[in-house]
Order: C-alpha cells, then sequence, then structure tokens
C-alpha cells in the first residue's frame, strides 16, 4: 500500500484515510491557508533579520508583505494575487479547496478600496465562504443553495469589522465563487469581480457587473458606450459589509459538458481584458492551471497593473467531475 504524509503533521497515512491518527487533520479536504499567507521571511536584499518596526536589519528596507504576491496550487485549481504596479497593498484575496473524490470550490473577493481594512475584509469573506462551500461540497448540499449561505456568512462576518459610528468607511468588499461537483458547475457574485468559462467551444462570461453603469444598460437608460464612459461607471450597486443590505447573490447552474477552464477574477484583471474574446486571446493552452493563472496576471501587469490583480483557474473535465 503506497503511503502519504499529513499536510498537518507529516505523519504517514495512506490514500484511503479520512482522518490522521496523529492530529485528526481531515484528509479529504485541502484548502488555501486560512487568514491568507503568512509575512515574507527574507527580504529582496537577502536579508532574514527585521527590527521590532519591520525594517531589514541589513538594508533597512521595510519587510516585504506576504500579499504583495500570493500563489497556491491545488490539483486541479490554482491561484495567483498580485498587488500590481500602482496600489500600496494587496486588498485583494483568494481562497479555494478540494474535496478529494467530490468538487472542489473557489473564492475571489476585492477589497473596496474607499474602506477601511478592504484586506482584512477580502481575507475574511473568501475564508469565511469556502468553509461553507467545501462543508457543502463535503455533504453533496445543493451548491446553489450553499452559494447563497455562503454570501450571507462572509457579508456578516464583513459586517462585524466596521466600527462603531463609522458606517460610511466600513470594511466591504466584492465576491466571485464557484462550485464544480460531478458534471455541474455553479457560480455565484456579488459586485463586480468576474467569472468566465473557457471550453473548446469558445469562452463566455458569466457573472454580470453590480455596477451602476451595468443597472442603467440593463434598465435601457444608457448604451453601454456612455455607460463606461461615466466616471460613476464602476461605483459598485451591490457589496458584501455591514451597510450592504444584501439579500443574497445572484447565482448561475450550468452542466459541464466538455473540458475547459473556469476563470475567477478580480477586476484588476478584466478591465484589460473585458471581453470573453480578450481572454481568449492570451490563454495559453496546454498548461498546468497555475501556468494560466500566471500568465493572465503578466498581462495585466505588462498592461498598466493599476490594480490589485487575483486570477483562480479551475480545469474542468467535462462529465467527469472537477
Amino acid at each position: 500500500m503506497s503511503m502519504e504524509t499529513c499536510p498537518e503533521c507529516a505523519a504517514a497515512v495512506s490514500p484511503q484515510d479520512r482522518f490522521c491518527e496523529q492530529c485528526g487533520r481531515n484528509l479529504r479536504v485541502q484548502r488555501t491557508t486560512v487568514g491568507g499567507p503568512e509575512a515574507a521571511a527574507r527580504c529582496a536584499c537577502g536579508g532574514e533579520s527585521f527590527d521590532a518596526d519591520g525594517f531589514c536589519g541589513s538594508c533597512g528596507r521595510a519587510r516585504p508583505s506576504a500579499r504583495d504576491r500570493v500563489e497556491f496550487v491545488l490539483p486541479g485549481l490554482a491561484g495567483v494575487s498580485d498587488r500590481g504596479k500602482r496600489r500600496q497593498r494587496n486588498e485583494d484575496s483568494m481562497a479555494f479547496g478540494r474535496v478529494r473524490g467530490r468538487g472542489v470550490a473557489a473564492v475571489v473577493c476585492d477589497g473596496v478600496a474607499s474602506s477601511e481594512r478592504a484586506e482584512q475584509a477580502s481575507q475574511v469573506a473568501v475564508d469565511t465562504a469556502v468553509d461553507v462551500l467545501l462543508t457543502a461540497v463535503q455533504s453533496g448540499t445543493d451548491p446553489e443553495a450553499a452559494t447563497r449561505d455562503a454570501v450571507l456568512a462572509a457579508d456578516a462576518a464583513v459586517a462585524r469589522l466596521a466600527r462603531p459610528g463609522a458606517e460610511e468607511v466600513a470594511p466591504s468588499c466584492t465576491f466571485v465563487s464557484a462550485v464544480v461537483a460531478d458534471d455541474t458547475a455553479t457560480v455565484g457574485w456579488v459586485g463586480d469581480s468576474r467569472a468566465y468559462l473557457v471550453a473548446e467551444a469558445g469562452a463566455a462570461r458569466l457573472t454580470t457587473d453590480d455596477t451602476w453603469a451595468a443597472q442603467l444598460v440593463a434598465e435601457g437608460v444608457l448604451t453601454e458606450e456612455e455607460a463606461l464612459t461615466d466616471r460613476r461607471a464602476h461605483v459598485l450597486s451591490r457589496w458584501l459589509g455591514a451597510d450592504s443590505g444584501l439579500d443574497g447573490p445572484q447565482a448561475v447552474t450550468f452542466r459541464v459538458e466538455t473540458p475547459g477552464l473556469l476563470v475567477l477574477c478580480s477586476d484588476g484583471l478584466w478591465n484589460y481584458l473585458p471581453e470573453p474574446e480578450d481572454l481568449l486571446a492570451v490563454l495559453p493552452r496546454g498548461v498546468p492551471p497555475i501556468e494560466v493563472a500566471r500568465e493572465l496576471v503578466e498581462v495585466a501587469l505588462k498592461s498598466g497593473g493599476h490594480d490589485n490583480i487575483t486570477v483562480v483557474v479551475v480545469t474542468l473535465r467535462g462529465g467527469h467531475g472537477a
């Protein structure tokens, strides 16, 4: 019998084990680090010693933030989050995981820059939501119901970060998620983070932005061109946070009939590649999900990198699960 090691304590386990006998970890569930990445241990100069204020003892540089560039890989899915070239910090967050033999779940949240502690809002939201979604994948719960539960739980968690009397700057973020199990995929969203499907027949956008512009275009008040040239084009009409008034996400479920990719991203990517055809034109073929995510982030950086950029890529096997 082949042996593996527990990712928590490194004890020997077998592929048939559901829990580690040493530490009790659930071996069927793998996910990104709760709370986000740990602080970087090494300075750009190579120094590994930092003072109490976070400055390198060798060159005096500030300790690099672990959030500036985050990469994570699991079988069948991967993600990259980058600060970009213009922002002082990375306020995007991503979380994803897989339940062995059942499916995968992924969440991307973009902290609203005008709110307080936007990076904390997005991290709390992704961690809260992906836990709900992975539990649903493991138990076989209806994915649209689970998506609604995940969004409402994340909304409540972000709302708890608000300071009393400071509602106008309460921490807030956008949200997009995916659950892939068996031969179906469910995408849910609040705000303007997006999901795209890339398959043999081409590419399609699965989400509609919860923005001032998109709302007026849908109502026929403005053309898309008129709305996008307005300075209020990216003003959100829905978000997660203390003042959201949220009653649930928008969601779509579809059968995965052919192999392909599901791409979740923040507006740091889609601002440069808004249409499915734009995404398709630069998407590398025949490479692992992490290489796809890296290349898409690189495209955004080369295009200017004006915002934080987060991309999570999920492999779709076309009727054979995730």
